[in-house]
């Protein structure tokens, strides 16, 4: 089996000869394994820090007063709701009968059924522990 790769070292394409099974066991190395999450993302990428870091750099930012060349605009993840209406100019919250806000009741896809029901959450008992705070104060 004869390949190409480039050294790092030597930032060179260099060309190697080798037999089958020792190729295949080279890459086999970088195949994994099955339901294993690759890290793509540390330091202040990662979604864990990502959060707590934007904040400290938006401080950082107002105390600078001034808008830096090259710095990014960090914001807040929009909603479905406020996505929805950028798009098309209507909120998807709003009846076009009546006017009045509509809340979700059921959510159901073709392939997976429903994904979200609010009268199964009603009786299951989900608004009963709010329900007895509300009341208790």
């Amino acid at each position: 089996m004869t390949y190409w790769y480039k050294d790092h070292q030597t930032k060179r394409r260099e060309k190697l000869t080798i037999d089958v099974y020792t190729f295949i066991g080279r890459m086999v190395q970088h195949i994994m394994p099955k339901n294993f999450q690759r890290v793509r993302y540390y330091g202040l990428q990662a979604t864990k820090t990502f959060t707590k870091w934007s904040e400290a750099i938006k401080e950082g930012l107002q105390k600078v007063g001034r808008v830096i060349k090259g710095v990014y605009e960090i914001i807040r993840e929009k909603t479905y709701r406020e996505r929805y209406q950028e798009m098309s100019g209507k909120d998807p919250f709003t009846c076009r009968n009546c006017g009045r806000e509509m809340i979700l009741w059921k959510l159901w896809h073709p392939d997976y059924g429903v994904l979200y029901d609010e009268e199964e959450r009603m009786r299951s008992g989900t608004y009963d522990k709010w329900c007895d705070d509300e009341h208790a104060g």
